[in-house]
């Protein structure tokens, strides 16, 4: 029987907020997870073609200034809602004034987009940013202009959802067999990518680039707080989805083995999905004759500016932008895939005798479905790329460590490091390496809070860098976000509150109470103190 993670935490009922911080997490990431692969939809539908949309100008959505040569502007600062009296204020030392909204300047409107062009940056007016801001997007102003849905992309959220209900509400055995074919075909495409970026002038140059370490980035507490953030996303940790997938497997399972195999399998992947990408950088570089730093983007802009406009220079470019925008998709799919079944999880989790009766079951993920497509229409309206950027720079990031955090020292130090060592060793009949011990207890919390430590000193206000502009968010934006943030983490105390008060007698009963394991027969330790736990009896469903 599937359980999510809310059951799972069984073992400290205190801390079963654990399981529905990392539910709302999940959530989440998963309304603006689906959100890419509508781009990535999109993206593959406009590959079909002779000529891509992207390698020239003479499209409708196209500026006079657009060239598919390279040309240099300033770029701009938005600080939104400045006056004309506060320019004053402004510290433009070494910087130029831009009149990127001249009319506005002059006519001294009281709330005007003031411009401030940052010295040394600049950007290029090409057809593949504007046909990702201007045709994909048909980006507005700021996160206060939302603008109209766009109903192409809404389309392609939309069959991005019905993919996904479709794959998974027959269950893990319904989605397990998607997977044989959404699994091993991304690294058939990826195979044929990196054959592909190997050929090109300028590839080797973007492999070294990727492989030459440069040692005084570790000196940045920026570079330790998104490698963190990253680890965590790749691999699903404290999401409770490996919790959900965990669960489908018998008791004797041999798990140990399949995360040192998770851990690999999932190294590798990101490793040659390195290769694919930096040789094409690589290409980019030589192509615009400047260092590949300088073509490199983060965030959206890889996918859907860096390579799409290096795929544009290459011969039979539709082709090789329908294999890259299919891997994107496959591999985006799997990964929504137990986003979904790991929510879906927690919530037949909290009320098993409700959704685990005929067909309700999947009723509930069609209405989970629909709802996370509710959401995602604020990210596909003209406004709805800033909308993005604030679910996925507050939904995990920095709170995640909170949440792996308490995992970590409810199982060390409140249901016992030296107990669940010998309920790893009862399930695979075979003792764990000991080092595993030090690790769970002391280095691994540790490393942890210095993850999160060096996310908070690092801790800058969310702005969005487009090429030609770098966005500042609101308050009242970045108030939103934190909401977001912290609607996570405040199930912890929530759940602990409320378990204490279920409980009887004084306070420290009653957190003694809310502490003890609650166990089935076959999970109890043969030499178990009984009255050190809660019995669950196999005719009790609802725990």
């Amino acid at each position: 029987m599937s359980e999510g993670g809310m059951n799972a935490w069984k073992i400290c009922p205190l801390f079963q907020g654990i399981g529905l911080a990392a539910a709302v997490i999940v959530f989440l990431v998963n309304c603006d997870y689906n959100v890419l692969l509508s781009w990535a939809f999109y993206y593959f539908f406009a590959s079909l073609t002779t000529r891509l949309p992207w390698s020239h100008c003479d499209n409708e959505w196209n500026t006079p200034e657009c060239t598919a040569g390279y040309i240099t502007k300033k770029k701009c600062t938005v600080i939104p809602n400045v006056t004309v009296s506060d320019l004053g204020n402004i510290s433009v030392a070494d910087t130029e004034m831009v009149s990127c909204n001249e009319t506005s300047m002059l006519g001294a409107v009281q709330e005007i987009t003031s411009l401030v062009a940052k010295r040394n940056q600049t950007y290029v007016s090409d057809p593949v940013t504007e046909f990702w801001e201007r045709k994909v997007l048909d980006i507005s102003e700021g996160v206060d202009q939302p603008g109209v849905i766009k109903w192409d992309l809404c389309l392609c959220l939309l069959l991005a959802w019905i993919v996904v209900y479709f794959c998974i509400w027959k269950g893990i055995k319904g989605s397990g067999k998607v997977m044989y074919f959404t699994v091993t075909s991304p690294y058939i495409l990826m195979i044929i990518l990196l054959i592909r970026g190997l050929t090109l002038d300028g590839a080797m140059d973007g492999i070294k680039y990727y492989l030459v370490p440069d040692f005084s980035k570790l000196l940045k507490f920026q570079v330790w707080a998104d490698a963190g953030n990253q680890v965590f996303y790749s691999y699903s940790l404290s999401s409770g989805i490996l919790v959900a997938l965990g669960s489908y497997n018998k008791f004797n399972h041999n798990a140990y083995r399949d995360c040192f195999m998770f851990s690999i399998m999932n190294s590798v992947t990101s490793i040659m999905s390195g290769f694919v990408i930096f040789s094409v950088l690589g290409f980019m570089a030589v192509k615009q004759n400047v260092s590949i730093d300088q073509v490199a983007e983060s965030g959206p802009g890889l996918a859907f500016i860096a390579y799409p406009e290096a795929v544009s220079q290459m011969p039979a470019a539709p082709l090789w932008s329908a294999v890259f925008f299919l891997m994107i998709i496959l591999l985006g799919l799997d990964s929504q895939f137990v986003g979904v079944e790991g929510f879906v999880t927690c919530l037949v989790d909290l009320y098993p005798n409700t959704f685990r009766k005929g067909h309700r079951r999947e009723v509930l993920i069609a209405i989970i479905c629909f709802v996370s497509f509710l959401v995602g229409l604020s990210m596909v309206c003209q406004g709805g790329i800033y909308v993005f950027q604030l679910f996925d720079y507050y939904s995990v990031s920095r709170t995640i460590f909170v949440i792996a955090f308490v995992e970590m020292i409810v199982i060390s130090y409140v249901y016992g490091i030296n107990r669940f060592y010998e309920n790893l060793e009862m399930m695979y009949g075979r003792p764990v390496l000991p080092v595993f011990k030090l690790l769970w207890s002391f280095l691994t919390p540790l490393f942890i809070l210095f993850l999160f430590t060096v996310g908070v000193i690092s801790y800058s206000e969310l702005t969005y860098d487009r090429k030609s502009v770098e966005y500042h968010y609101p308050q009242w934006a970045i108030g939103i976000g934190w909401v977001m943030a912290v609607a996570s983490i405040i199930w912890i105390p929530i759940v602990g509150c409320y378990r204490i008060y279920q409980a009887d007698g004084t306070l420290l009963e009653r957190i003694k109470e809310a502490t003890k394991p609650k166990l089935r027969k076959h999970q109890i330790l043969s030499k178990e103190d009984l009255s050190k736990i809660n019995y669950i009896s196999p005719l009790d469903v609802n725990l």
